[in-house]
Parts: structure tokens; sequence; C-alpha cells
């Protein structure tokens, strides 16, 4: 009787065993969709790094901001501006064309819109089970981006540094004014 016992439990326990699955946890430090990095620059001196100043960015036509300041609360203005010289902005993984307003000196009487236009292509890589996929971005080589003209343009001028965007570790575009 005890050997019956003994093999029944031993047999529920490896079954318990043979039951378990492998925990799909997506690792903190898992690459996810890059966004482009942009770099700003002196038109006057190309080599400096310069900061912008109350530099909102915006999806054209929507209004809506892209957050700089996560730390700030959710209805803070100053969530959406930046003085830095290097952002990072995400472009749209359903399209392949992503329009923003660049607003400088937002707020401002002196305010500056530009209208930038990154037109790329999408790949889909996939990451893991746990994670699913992510999407990197080819920049067009002819009109990888495009600025609207107009007769007040704060931005001098746009040059793609790098057309892969596969990764946040690099400068992506880089923009003088």
């Amino acid at each position: 009787m005890k050997k019956i016992v003994f093999i029944t439990l031993s047999l529920l326990l490896a079954l318990s065993f043979w039951n378990c699955e492998k925990d799909d946890i997506c690792a903190e430090g898992t690459p996810t969709t890059p966004r482009v990095i942009i770099e700003f620059y002196d038109a006057a001196n190309p080599t400096v790094l310069k900061n912008v100043t109350n530099l909102r960015v915006e999806e054209f036509g929507t209004g809506e901001g892209v957050v700089f300041n996560e730390n700030l609360p959710e209805t803070s203005p100053a969530r959406f501006l930046t003085n830095e010289n290097k952002i990072a902005i995400p472009l749209k993984t359903f399209d392949n064309i992503s329009e923003f307003d660049f607003k400088f000196n937002y707020g401002d009487a002196s305010e500056n819109n530009d209208v930038i236009t990154f037109n790329y292509a999408t790949q889909e890589v996939y990451i893991s089970r746990a994670c699913g996929y992510k999407m990197t971005f080819q920049l067009d080589a002819t009109d990888g981006t495009v600025i609207t003209s107009d007769a007040n343009n704060w931005i001098q001028n746009i040059i793609v540094n790098q057309p892969n965007i596969e990764n946040e570790n690099e400068v992506h575009v880089k923009i003088y004014f």
C-alpha cells in the first residue's frame, strides 16, 4: 500500500513539472521600435551643437505633442517642451510618411513653425515570443526628410546622417538652424 501511494505521488509530482511552461516575460532592456534621433546644430558653425528654445514637436494636423519630459504631470504644458540639442521622436509604424510641426519658441510672440515630412519604408523584425515584433525604418534615399518651405523658416538645412533607423544609439538626422 505504501508503494502505491509513493508511486502515485511521484507520478503526480512528475506530471506537475511536465505541465510547467517557461515564463514569457519580455525583459526590461529588450530593444523596441526605435525613434528617430535628431541633433540640432548652429547653421553659422556647422560643427557646434546648439540648444533649441522651447521647442514643441506635434504630429502635423493633430496638435498631439511629443512628450519630452515624462516625469512632469500630464496636464503640464512643459511636458511637451525641450531646450536640448538632441531629441527623439516616434515615426508612424502603420504608414510610410510621418509629418511633424516643429514649433520653435513655442508660446512666444516670435514662435516659428516648420513642417518636416519623413518618408521611409518599414520592416518588421521578430524579437521573441514574449516581446513579439518591432519595426525598423529606412529613410528614403532621395527625400528622406523634406521641410515645407515658407517665407520664414527657422530650420536652414536638414541632413540625413543615418538612413537606417534600427536603434536609438546613433544620430539619424541633423538639423541646422
